[in-house]
């Protein structure tokens, strides 16, 4: 059973499930009717979450000796899972998504293809590369939403790309406040995030303009009519936590406070999710 759970802990399951609703909420946001097309729907839950899935594993391989110093009780530095079985089960689940990607259509074949290419450059290169690297870990994040538009009409929607490009700057300001956490084993490392190259304080204002550029972003899908009323109420809910998150940061830039704000933008971020996927229903 502890096997079981450090497997668990080492994908991070509520990641997994929030890049698989993402491709579900890319899919209704394309205007098609999903009811139509479950099958395309489950395939590509599927691919977002064994693919997230495998590069959280693939992560934690590559971080090992950097969480021994930042978080010593992940399942490979505890020594509850071994480097090798992470690799092998990593390798299993990329399996499992590039052959759900396949079955759904060429284009969300060469789709994920892309994602796993961006994630493995930034695994083995862009994770040291501090800013670049956030922006590849958010183009992660939002590919799933356009992923999602290809499952059902084969293309990309012009309202998907507005809604990728929000998520894109939301979890790049979550990305920059990781760094912030971080910053103690990255400086070990010489792994070059906002934090350790400008400080603690210059990052949590950069992290600040990013989550405020997403909230400035957010009225856009309601007055081109992208979406309906319904989309107000719960986007209102993530504009007022991802501000509130951002008070915080600035006002408290320590370990222990941006720990606590990267936590509460991973639900905002939930939030927004609903409000897209609500805001659809017209």
């Amino acid at each position: 059973m502890s096997r079981l759970s450090g497997l668990l802990r080492l994908i991070r399951p509520v990641n997994c499930l929030m890049v698989g609703f993402a491709v579900i909420v890319g899919a209704v946001l394309s205007g098609s009717n999903v009811s139509n097309t479950r099958t395309n729907l489950i395939l590509g839950f599927t691919t977002g979450f064994m693919l997230t899935a495998a590069s959280m594993a693939i992560n934690d391989y590559y971080d090992r000796e950097i969480d021994a110093v930042n978080e010593p009780d992940r399942p490979i530095p505890s020594g509850l899972i071994k480097p090798k079985e992470a690799l092998t089960f990593a390798f299993t689940l990329t399996a499992i998504g590039f052959a759900t990607s396949y079955l759904t259509n060429t284009f969300c074949f060469l789709i994920s293809l892309f994602a796993w290419l961006v994630f493995m450059t930034y695994t083995t290169v862009g994770k040291r590369s501090g800013l670049p690297g956030n922006f590849l870990v958010s183009l992660c994040v939002a590919i799933p939403l356009i992923y999602g538009s290809c499952t059902i009409v084969n293309a990309i929607e012009l309202n998907v790309l507005i809604f990728a490009s929000m998520a894109f700057l939301s979890n790049t300001g979550r990305e920059i406040t990781k760094g912030i956490v971080d910053v103690q084993g990255d400086r070990t490392k010489n792994i070059q995030t906002l934090a350790v190259r400008y400080g603690e304080k210059t990052a949590a204002v950069v992290a600040a303009l990013f989550y405020l550029s997403a909230v400035l972003l957010s009225p856009i899908p309601w007055l081109l009519k992208f979406v309906s009323l319904w989309f107000i109420p719960l986007v209102a809910i993530t504009d007022f936590g991802l501000v509130a998150s951002s008070i915080m940061l600035l006002d408290n830039y320590s370990r222990e406070n941006a720990r606590r704000v990267k936590k509460m933008v991973l639900w905002w971020l939930f939030v927004g999710l609903l409000a897209f996927i609500i805001g659809a229903i017209k």
